[in-house]
């Protein structure tokens, strides 16, 4: 089925984001995967290339192109070489924090942090969840009390993405404990802030290279300059910006799905067994046009929900509908991929075997797919 869904300007662009990928990640990925590690000098030349912030406002070094189909190719593209912790890294920048600061920023904060993401010298991190706060944003103990100029903040937060390598982090904490859901705040916290400590770089199943850490605040002093938005409104913040973060995850995970799936009909059509194609036993066909066709029906949410968030109309419900059940389709797809592809599915040089577990998390960070169906299930019982 044709999609009809990109204009010329945007098949430029993917030759030009591919051209960049083909040069400055493909080469490497295995090796930062095999270093736990991303050389972050790769996100200088990124951004420089119109890889990630095309969003920020010319002023400030990007160029104001808001149209979330560009995101969408790089998804593609970078799903197309099987770069996940690469991409995810980007994704973070795009489709957390950058959304954070263009959105809540005063002039002033926009001067001081938009500059240095456009040129990719600044790397972003969203810290949100605790141990015991994850899904549940209310639950969220980090507090921070107002000391003259300045917020002290005590905590901790964890699962936090590039938390050892992001310069600034969007730190969720409550600033009202008699407030309620008006009770919490957010900060920008830069690296080298007093009292702001990384603790370890956690050991994750899969996406080995992206970074993902422990963060500690003891009597952490943030000025509050750094103060993110209006006081009290930190929840209602988090929420607000949850369809992009979620839409984001729908783009990531179907890119993905598509590309293995594409890489497993390929393999399919060359493997031998039994004096035949693989492709020519009739329950490979049978399995691969179940695949093609929850895909095809799939990729259509996923365009109609760029179009309407590119129209300011994606809502949350929509959101939450794409995320979880894009990501549960991409578990899915690829687990079968891998039982298409025999004992190579097994190996890691292979992409399936890499994206099997680098996929994972998708149906756990940005939301599970228990809440989203909850979110889901309380707005049609209203």
């Amino acid at each position: 089925m044709e999609r009809n869904f990109y204009g010329p300007d945007h098949e430029l662009y993917r030759e030009s984001v591919r051209e960049f990928l083909a040069r400055e990640v493909e080469p490497f990925k295995d090796q930062w995967d095999d270093e736990k590690w991303i050389d972050r000098s790769v996100f200088a030349r990124a951004a420089k290339t119109g890889l990630y912030g095309l969003q920020i406002p010319e002023q400030y070094g990007g160029s104001g192109e808001n149209d979330y189909r560009y995101r969408m190719v790089v998804c593609e593209e970078i799903a197309r070489i099987n770069a996940l912790s690469f991409g995810l890294t980007v994704s973070l920048q795009d489709d957390l924090v950058l959304h954070y600061l263009l959105d809540l920023t005063s002039d002033e904060q926009k001067a001081r942090w938009l500059p240095g993401f456009a040129a990719g010298e600044l790397i972003g991190a969203l810290a949100m969840t605790e141990p015991g706060a994850g899904s549940d944003l209310r639950g969220i103990r980090t507090s921070a009390s107002k000391e003259g100029d300045n917020w002290i903040l005590n905590g901790q937060k964890t699962f936090i993405s590039s938390g050892i390598m992001a310069d600034v982090l969007v730190v969720a904490a409550r600033t009202d404990p008699a407030a309620g859901s008006r009770g919490f705040s957010l900060f920008v916290v830069e690296r080298d802030t007093p009292g702001f400590e990384r603790g370890r770089k956690l050991d994750k199943i899969g996406l080995p290279s992206q970074d993902t850490a422990e963060l500690f605040f003891e009597n952490a002093t943030v000025p509050n300059a750094n103060l993110l938005g209006k006081e009290g409104h930190g929840l209602h913040y988090l929420m607000s910006h949850l369809p992009r973060e979620r839409l984001g995850v729908s783009a990531k995970a179907i890119a993905t799905t598509r590309a293995i799936l594409n890489m497993t009909i390929d393999y399919c059509r060359d493997r031998s067994m039994f004096s035949q194609r693989l492709i020519d036993f009739q329950n490979t066909r049978f399995e691969l046009a179940e695949m093609d066709t929850e895909v095809d029906v799939a990729q259509a949410y996923v365009d109609r929900s760029v179009l309407a968030y590119n129209e300011g109309k994606l809502s949350a419900v929509d959101a939450a509908k794409g995320k979880w059940y894009i990501s549960e389709l991409q578990k899915r797809v690829i687990d079968r991929c891998l039982q298409l592809h025999g004992g190579y599915g097994f190996m890691r040089e292979y992409a399936v075997g890499k994206a099997y577990i680098d996929t994972r998390i998708q149906t756990i960070y940005g939301g599970t797919t228990e809440v989203m169906k909850e979110i889901i299930g309380r707005d049609i019982a209203r």
